[in-house]
């Protein structure tokens, strides 16, 4: 008879029944499995799958690790970890390996693991702590219009930690962009009247992202990236029709300023229309003494140039900054 002890462990982030076949085999062999509350998810998860978890009769570690080697002794025992990862328990049980002559087998087996996006469901689960009752009050009595102004800020200062080329700056500044995203979806979820959350807002997302690239989900045919650009627009103009056949919109609303924030900088605002001008077809861009016009006109050089006007122009004003700096 076998004579051994698995420590089953899993991501916290992972639905709790999903398992390796490794794991459920030390399971099904197992003559006891045991954890600290048969209640908790991981636990209960196995539980309705038919398996009998018993309740540790002591679950401090020393004690723990002391009934989990007796046990172990005469058969296969499986330990399904805590959500708190049984503080001490490992080292309570090399104690116990060390004390005794002849130990059984001791093994950590992993039955999931994180995948990629998991610390998602971190940033969910911990938004959803701070607008609940007991949480914050700061966060709890936010609106989705109080919370306009951060969102603005934080992108702008994500663009700026972007460029300067910080990439641990990066990271935190798109982790308070993302932050936005969560909190804005997190304060939806209270609507009373057209509630949605989080899996709305990425549904959204992954059905435009699937729609608006045929060339990679289905049959389209666009290999360059200016043959992308031209489908896109396709692509969008055929949305808003269909928006505005069911009510959604106006039919027909389909001028160069549709949908570019007010609010956008002007020489970003102007790259968007000078791109939509020329993926229409509309040739060479009206002529004009005024400002305005020359200033359009830069815009349309850069981007024929392959250049952003907006970064360049800011890369003129920080070297300009540089080399005068104030000195009143």
């Amino acid at each position: 008879m076998a004579r051994r002890l698995t420590l089953l462990v899993g991501s916290p982030r992972i639905a709790p029944g999903l398992l390796t076949r490794a794991a459920w085999q030390a399971l099904e062999a197992a003559q006891v499995v045991l954890a600290r509350d048969p209640a908790e998810p991981f636990a209960d998860a196995l539980v309705q799958a038919g398996l009998e978890v018993v309740a540790a009769a002591d679950p401090s570690a020393p004690a723990l690790a002391r009934d989990l080697m007796d046990r172990a002794a005469s058969g296969e025992v499986v330990w399904v970890a805590s959500a708190d990862g049984d503080p001490g328990l490992t080292d309570a049980v090399a104690s116990e390996v060390s004390r005794l002559g002849d130990p059984p087998e001791v093994e950590v087996l992993v039955g999931s693991w994180d995948v990629p996006g998991s610390r998602l469901l971190d940033v969910v689960a911990v938004m959803d702590r701070l607008r609940s009752p007991g949480g914050c009050p700061w966060d709890a009595e936010q609106t989705h219009e109080s919370l306009v102004k951060y969102l603005i800020e934080e992108a702008h200062e994500a663009a700026e930690a972007i460029t300067s080329g910080d990439r641990d700056h990066m990271a935190e500044e798109l982790g308070d962009v993302l932050l936005q995203v969560a909190f804005q979806s997190r304060v939806a979820q209270d609507d009373p009247v057209a509630p949605f959350d989080i899996d709305d807002v990425a549904g959204v997302l992954v059905d435009k992202l699937v729609r608006r690239h045929p060339h990679v989900f289905a049959d389209g045919d666009a290999s360059t990236p200016g043959e992308v650009e031209v489908a896109w627009e396709q692509i969008k103009a055929q949305e808003r029709a269909a928006k505005a056949q069911h009510g959604g919109g106006e039919a027909g609303h389909e001028g160069l300023l549709h949908g570019i924030p007010s609010s956008l900088p002007a020489l970003l605002a102007a790259e968007k229309v000078v791109a939509r001008w020329q993926r229409r077809g509309h040739g060479a861009l009206p002529e004009g003494e005024g400002v305005g016009e020359q200033l359009l006109a830069l815009v349309a050089r850069a981007r024929a140039a392959g250049l952003d006007a907006e970064a360049e122009l800011r890369a003129t004003l920080a070297a300009l900054g540089d080399t005068h700096p104030q000195t009143d």
